[in-house]
């Protein structure tokens, strides 16, 4: 009887004129969240009050785990304490505190918001509207920060919330098509409870992230089970519907150490735009079809800095895998022979004795090669 009357909800539910949705418990996830939350150093209650904190972990929770991004969020928040901070900093220093936490795009374009946000409000933005009007702000980062901070009532979609709507909607539609993901937005912004906008959005994705999980979901500690139309199906894991990936490539990268008889090593800035933006690294590049690895380490040291050198033993090799690509990363010693450094495919060239290579933001590939340096100095 029980099952036969949830079917009937769902056929009713297409004859509401505001809404095609079964209406989610809100008061019951809520309370679930209340007794269940994670303690995470962004919830206690000096930085949950904090509308910079709530930004800095939202921007880092992106697209690294949790666990990882704690010594990260701290770290970031002791080198830059506050807005005024980050926006009188220079763009080195904050790649340099964000370094190993990956994506360095959302370092550079904290920055560059800080120091708009400063110069346009001399504070945060508080609306929905303005968060959107500063660089690397989409609609997920605008409405977690000024739901979490500021009370406004903007549902948010994340990774773990499109799993959890999908899933008690029994979304059959690709969740990486705009269509499906409109349509999961405005399930959960319909269910939003009026002035509860903060608790709800962090309910949502706590319960992403700890029971529905992406596989072999916790459905019975769910607080939500008895609305799900997965669970009631037992088809949990067909959801969310997503398109199969296309194998991911991968590279073969060459790259020298190049050192002066002073000892002082050859170092390059990546343009700002771009990968890895404004990091520094060991001058190299890909390998060409038929070429050897020496050869290509010597060819990309030249290409880029103008330098011919003689290539030497090979003292590392990093595998490294990207969002949409991997590589192995090839280094070898290279001896100084000619030239003199110009920035012909990157944006600066430095002479650094080793032990100032820890002064630079270097990729997580090139940082092993640093420490092999570091360990052999």
């Amino acid at each position: 009887m029980r099952a036969s009357r949830r079917l009937v909800i769902w056929g009713q539910a297409k004859k509401r004129p505001a809404s095609l949705f079964l209406p989610m418990d809100s008061e019951r996830l809520l309370t679930w969240y209340a007794k269940n939350r994670r303690d995470l150093p962004w919830r206690r209650p000096s930085d949950a009050s904090n509308p910079y904190k709530i930004w800095v972990s939202e921007v880092l929770l992106q697209q690294t785990q949790v666990v990882q991004a704690i010594p990260y969020y701290h770290r970031f928040l002791t080198r830059f304490p506050t807005l005024e901070a980050l926006a009188k900093a220079d763009v080195d220093s904050v790649l340099k505190s964000w370094e190993g936490a990956g994506y360095y795009a959302r370092a550079r374009n904290l920055h560059a918001a800080a120091r708009i946000a400063m110069g346009k409000w001399g504070r945060l933005p508080s609306t929905y509207a303005d968060w959107l009007l500063l660089p690397g702000v989409g609609p997920y980062i605008a409405a977690a920060v000024s739901s979490i901070a500021f009370g406004q009532e903007k549902a948010v979609l994340d990774g773990n919330v499109i799993r959890v709507a999908s899933r008690l909607l029994a979304e059959k539609g690709d969740v990486s098509k705009p269509v499906t993901r409109q349509k999961l937005h405005a399930f959960v912004q319909q269910n939003l409870p009026s002035g509860r906008a903060s608790e709800y959005n962090q309910a949502l994705m706590e319960l992403g992230a700890t029971v529905c999980l992406p596989k072999k979901p916790l459905c019975g500690q769910c607080p939500l089970k008895k609305g799900c139309k997965a669970f009631f199906l037992k088809t949990q894991n067909q959801f969310p519907v997503k398109k199969k990936k296309a194998a991911v490539p991968h590279f073969n990268i060459a790259c020298a150490v190049v050192r002066r008889n002073d000892g002082r090593i050859l170092i390059c800035q990546r343009k700002p735009e771009g990968l890895l933006g404004g990091l520094w690294e060991f001058p190299g590049g890909k390998l060409e079809d038929g070429e050897s690895l020496e050869h290509a380490a010597a060819r990309e040291v030249l290409e880029e800095t103008g330098v011919r050198v003689k290539i030497g033993a090979k003292i590392a090799v990093v595998k490294h895998a990207y969002s949409h690509f991997k590589i192995t990363l090839h280094a070898f010693e290279a001896e100084f022979v000619s030239g003199t450094p110009r920035a012909l495919g990157c944006d600066k060239v430095k002479w650094v004795r080793p032990n100032e290579l820890e002064r630079y933001a270097f990729p997580k590939a090139n940082l092993l090669i640093v420490s092999r340096i570091l360990s052999d100095s």
